[in-house]
């Protein structure tokens, strides 16, 4: 079976990535972002994959590193929107100061003056409170000291966040937010970010080594995340990042380290179903992109055709839907129920995961849940993960 990604994968993979063209300077802070109220399970996940002064911080995680490591985690970890690589940090009590303390930055160093950039700036609790002001000054600062152009629509974008008098310059290094894989093209009615998806596995306990079935899969997003953790696949695999068009990348060492293969061929099989043939469809599409129809099976099914696959049991985790999302809640009672029923009679020793804003339709299914964690938000809502220990016989 394959095994969770360790430290020795770390070396080897990190050994191949570095080279003269890579030589690090000076360590700066890495902060990857992520759903208010997952940050504890992300600083878990950024921890196994080896990298070094991990921290939860309220939105998401910080980390030490360089450039490198800027690429790695937009390249390797699954539960980050967006990585932020922090340029510097400084008081800045009115305008004028914050322009001159912006122009002092050498900023050739960092941005090119042929690609384009915007700012985007928050205001708290500080003397400097309009938003709009600050970002047009320091736009402008750079402008002048670079040459490069300003774009609303520019890939690379520049955070300016003031609080209590302190303005932290970052840049995104991501572009589009990381749960677009580049590989997940069909999607249905209310997906769940892949992002936020693995996040949900890995609070789960799944790491790769157990065979996984979602029962209402829409687009595939579990089953398919599920798969390319048992296989290694890097989530950052098939799309471009903003950290592309900055003067600090450097292309030979970004294709170095994309070619390290850490692929392996999962022991188990990833099992999605759904009563829609679209959502079929769907599912099966997207994991034909994404390399994963060897260990992945898709079929049309009700949840009272549901059985367990042959081999161990493994993790059922699932987005039904939920009465302010997709339908009634009374109208979804039944549904819930026929779910739990059907779960408890046939899948002894399986986990049990269902994500859901309700909790009257979570405890509609009579499964025996373990005390829930604080709900997150997703989609204007509040969602939680409801988890049980493996069911026993019944």
């Amino acid at each position: 079976m394959p095994k969770p990604f360790g430290p020795a994968d770390v070396a080897l993979l990190t050994a191949s990535c570095h080279s003269d063209a890579m030589t690090k300077p000076a360590d700066f802070e890495i902060f990857l972002a992520t759903t208010p109220g997952l940050e504890s399970v992300l600083c878990s996940e950024v921890r196994l994959k080896g990298f070094k002064n991990v921290k939860a911080v309220p939105g998401g995680v910080t980390l030490k590193g360089g450039w490198p490591e800027v690429w790695r985690a937009n390249l390797w970890v699954r539960g980050a929107s967006r990585v932020l690589a922090r340029l510097t940090s400084f008081p800045a009590l009115h305008l004028s100061q914050l322009e001159r303390r912006t122009r002092q930055m050498n900023w050739a160093d960092i941005l090119r003056a042929d690609v384009p950039f915007r700012v985007e700036a928050s205001c708290t609790a500080s003397r400097i409170y309009h938003a709009g002001a600050a970002a047009e000054r320091i736009g402008n600062a750079i402008e002048k000291a670079l040459g490069a152009p300003q774009a609303a629509d520019a890939n690379v974008m520049l955070k300016v966040r003031i609080e209590q008098n302190i303005c932290t310059i970052s840049v995104d290094t991501s572009g589009d937010l990381l749960h677009k894989r580049g590989h997940k093209e069909a999607v249905n009615r209310a997906p769940m970010r892949e992002s936020m998806a693995s996040l949900f596995l890995l609070q789960c306990g799944f790491n790769g080594s157990e065979p996984v079935l979602d029962p209402m899969c829409g687009s595939g997003t579990f089953v398919i995340e599920a798969a390319e953790i048992a296989a290694r696949l890097n989530p950052g695999r098939s799309r471009h990042f903003a950290f592309e068009d900055l003067a600090t990348f450097d292309p030979a060492a970004w294709q170095q380290m994309r070619a390290v293969k850490s692929r392996r061929t999962p022991a188990v099989r990833f099992y999605g179903s759904d009563r829609d043939s679209g959502a079929i469809a769907m599912s099966t599409a997207n994991a034909q992109r994404a390399e994963v129809t060897a260990f992945t099976e898709f079929t049309q099914k009700t949840i009272s055709e549901l059985t367990a696959p042959a081999g161990p049991p493994g993790l059922i985790i699932t987005n039904p839907p939920y009465g302010t999302r997709l339908g009634d809640k009374d109208q979804l009672a039944p549904l819930y129920r026929a779910l739990g029923q059907t779960l408890m009679e046939r899948f002894a020793g399986w986990r049990v995961g269902i994500v859901t804003s309700e909790p009257t339709l979570a405890y509609a299914t009579r499964l025996p849940f373990l005390p829930t964690t604080a709900p997150v938000p997703h989609g204007g809502l509040r969602i939680s993960l409801y988890q049980t220990a493996p069911l026993p016989q019944p």
